[in-house]
């Protein structure tokens, strides 16, 4: 039986560059070659795929963040369709946010971390040096809470990836909040995907694909201006993300 070879995964958006580094309760570490499956693409083979991994007792680690083409594609709908003064809500390995910088749309990234260590670990590593002048000036880096952080003015994008793993209860409300606080009028979250078609599915709608009509009722009980929606394939992207990525989750956002 034949069976499909991987494919090189390929990306138009910037990809810093990473070196090994280990700290007090973080480390990153940097896989030459890893075998991998996209958010929506298939079978990919990644190189120099850079990971950040929270240390934990007993010796063990839980990763947080990696630039693995699952990361990479369920993150860039919010990283190309920011415009204007832009929030970015955690830090991880800066990508998001150095993404965000380079769109000429884009006129400042406020990224918000809480942990004093991350942002030393990617300020040690340069991440938003490796751009260009003009990009990396639009960047600051705030510590700071996710959920009470509030803009001097509105913020025209917001764009949220606080949570680890990729499913969990909980996030359209605080997602809710995080927009409250900042008044963006465009929003984007780390597994949208995921929130959209559980709640499809706590509501009845069928999955395969989700059509329209049932993306439309999600949306109008998320109440959230999402990053997504205005594109046609829409549904069926998130159909496709589900079917790879969604857990059986009892609660429904």
């Amino acid at each position: 039986m034949s069976q499909t070879m991987p494919v090189l995964f390929q990306t138009d958006l910037f990809m810093p560059t990473y070196q090994p580094r280990e700290g007090a309760n973080w480390f990153l570490s940097v896989s030459p070659l890893n075998l991998g499956v996209g958010y929506w693409s298939g079978g990919v083979l990644m190189q120099n795929m850079a990971v950040l991994a929270r240390k934990e007792a007993e010796g063990r680690s839980s990763t947080w963040m990696s630039l693995s083409a699952r990361e990479v594609e369920s993150q860039e709908l919010g990283c190309r369709a920011a415009v204007g003064d832009t929030v970015v809500m955690g830090l991880g390995m800066g990508w998001a946010a150095a993404n965000t910088a380079l769109r000429p749309e884009v006129t400042r990234v406020t990224v918000i971390e809480q942990d004093a260590e991350v942002i030393g670990l990617i300020d040690e590593l340069g991440i938003f040096a490796q751009l260009p002048a003009e990009a990396a000036a639009k960047i600051v880096v705030v510590q700071g809470d996710a959920l009470t952080y509030t803009p001097a003015t509105p913020a025209d994008t917001l764009l949220a990836d606080i949570w680890m793993p990729l499913n969990g209860p909980g996030r359209v409300a605080q997602v809710q909040r995080m927009t409250a606080n900042t008044g963006a009028g465009r929003v984007y979250f780390w597994g949208q995907e995921m929130d959209i078609a559980r709640h499809a599915r706590a509501l009845g709608l069928g999955l395969d694909p989700l059509d329209g009509a049932g993306l439309a009722r999600v949306l109008g009980e998320f109440a959230l201006p999402l990053i997504g929606p205005e594109l046609p394939a829409y549904p069926a992207m998130i159909s496709e993300a589900a079917r790879k990525w969604l857990k059986d989750v009892d609660d429904a956002p």
